[in-house]
Formats: structure tokens, C-alpha cells, sequence
């Protein structure tokens, strides 16, 4: 009885702990209006935080930060001037930073031989350039001890079919992420890459497909994917939180691959 007793009372001691370990704690996600963005910025919710979240569509925005709880501002990290605004925004608001979630990105397919211009520079600009930037120009109003967490993807890795520029923006992403740790670490601030493998988001409506391609696609994922199923974006979330929080005190310049063992696979 008496061991009981103690297993409840050690059960919600830490249940306690996990929604409150965000406590007081301001988060920034960029991108987080919808997927991976907007589950993320749920649990950070759920575990006490201050969060802000980020998107280009003002009515996308506005609707998750409603559902969310959470404030909401418009941004689009390719365009440095907004990503400015936005500093202002959060600093002038909430102070200083002590969590950014470096998440807006987009998907494009296309074979090598059909590469357009103009999605070259969509990709590197939003997955790249805006990722380098938006940590950048955090960097003033982020605390000491601060995290940063880069979503990335195993397609850096991967070589897969008609993703050589998406794939090539996020190892450059990685890349940068590696040599920033190093260089961060004076202030004792964190930076780490979360690589997920396909995850069931809104990206695959995205892509413009008919409903009965679009699962194809799915299908033909999940056939390459060990444990048979797609990720979801609380997986993602999970993962990020963890390297978020204090539990993660000794991790930095790291790479998580979190893609139901896609990675070893191929």
C-alpha cells in the first residue's frame, strides 16, 4: 500500500513538472500557424509557456493563435525587414527570448533538369536564408542559456527523387547549425536540428495533387518507413520540447533524425 501511495504521489510530481516546466519561459515558433509549427506551439502551451507564433497569411494566423491561445504575428521570414518587425514585436511585448523554434519552411517538387529559378529562390530563401536570419536576428533579445531548435529534414541526407534543392537547403541548414553551436556556446545557448522524416501535415495538400495521388504518395512513404506509418507533428513536438527544456542541458550542435527508421534504411 505504502509503495502504491508513493508510485501515485512520484506519477503526479511529474506530471506537475511537465506542465509547468515552460513556466515563465517565452517561446518563439515561426511557422507556426499550421503542422508541426501549431503542435508544437500546443505543447509548449500546455507546459506553461508565453508562446508566439508566426506565419505569412494573416487570416492563418489569426485563426490558430485563437485555437491556440497564444499571440499571433504576421511574418514572412524571407523578407528580412518583417523578421525586424517581428524582433521589435516580441522584444517591445514579452522582453527577452528563452526558447526559438526555428520552423517555417516550405516543399517543392522538381526533377533535376526542370529546376525553375523561381523556386530555387523560394526554397533557399524561406529554408535557408530565412532560418539563418530569423536565428540572427534573435540573437539580441534571446537570454543567456536560451535554445534554438532548427526543423530540418532526412531529406539533407536522403538523395530522394525531385527534392535536390529542398534537400540542399536544409544540409545547408545543418551545416549552419553546426558551426553556430560552437560560436553560441560562449553565451551557453543551445542550437540543435530536429531532421523528420514524412509526417502527416497539411504539406501534402499543399503539393497540389489529386486526393487519390496525394495518398499514393503517402502509401508509397510509409512503405519506405520501418515501423509502417507516418510520423505525426506531436512526435515532432515531443522531440522539440525535450531539446527545449532543461533535460537537454549537455545537447548542442546536435542532429535528431526522427523518421521511423527511414534514415538507416535507405
Amino acid at each position: 500500500m505504502e509503495q502504491s501511495f508513493q508510485f501515485v504521489l512520484l506519477e503526479q510530481s511529474f506530471q506537475y513538472y511537465m506542465m509547468k516546466r515552460f513556466q515563465g519561459q517565452t517561446v518563439v515558433i515561426t511557422g507556426g500557424n499550421s503542422g508541426i509549427g501549431f503542435a508544437t506551439a500546443k505543447a509548449f502551451k500546455e507546459q506553461g509557456a508565453q508562446v508566439i507564433i508566426t506565419g505569412r497569411s494573416a487570416e492563418k494566423v489569426e485563426e490558430a493563435a485563437s485555437k491556440l491561445g497564444v499571440n499571433g504575428v504576421v511574418a514572412d521570414v524571407a523578407d528580412l525587414s518583417q523578421l525586424d518587425s517581428l524582433v521589435e514585436q516580441v522584444q517591445g511585448a514579452y522582453g527577452q527570448v528563452d526558447v526559438l523554434f526555428v520552423n517555417a519552411g516550405i516543399f517543392v517538387l522538381e526533377p533535376v533538369g526542370a529546376i525553375s529559378e523561381q523556386n530555387f529562390d523560394d526554397l533557399m530563401d524561406i529554408n535557408f536564408k530565412g532560418a539563418v536570419f530569423t536565428t540572427e536576428k534573435f540573437l539580441p533579445v534571446l537570454k543567456d542559456g536560451a535554445a534554438i531548435i532548427a526543423l530540418s529534414s532526412i531529406a539533407a541526407y536522403t538523395g530522394s527523387p525531385n527534392l535536390a534543392i529542398y534537400s540542399a537547403s536544409k544540409a545547408a541548414l545543418n551545416s549552419y547549425v553546426r558551426t553556430a553551436a560552437i560560436e553560441l556556446s560562449k553565451r551557453n545557448i543551445r542550437i540543435n536540428a530536429v531532421n523528420p522524416g514524412p509526417t502527416s501535415t497539411p504539406i501534402f495538400q499543399k503539393l497540389g495533387f489529386p486526393e487519390e495521388q496525394t495518398a499514393l504518395i503517402k502509401d508509397h512513404a510509409k512503405s519506405q518507413i520501418p515501423l509502417g506509418k507516418l510520423g505525426e507533428p506531436t512526435d515532432i513536438a515531443e522531440l522539440v520540447t525535450f531539446l527545449a527544456s532543461s533535460s537537454a542541458s549537455f545537447i548542442t550542435g546536435g542532429e535528431f533524425n526522427i523518421d521511423g527508421g527511414m534514415l538507416i534504411k535507405t
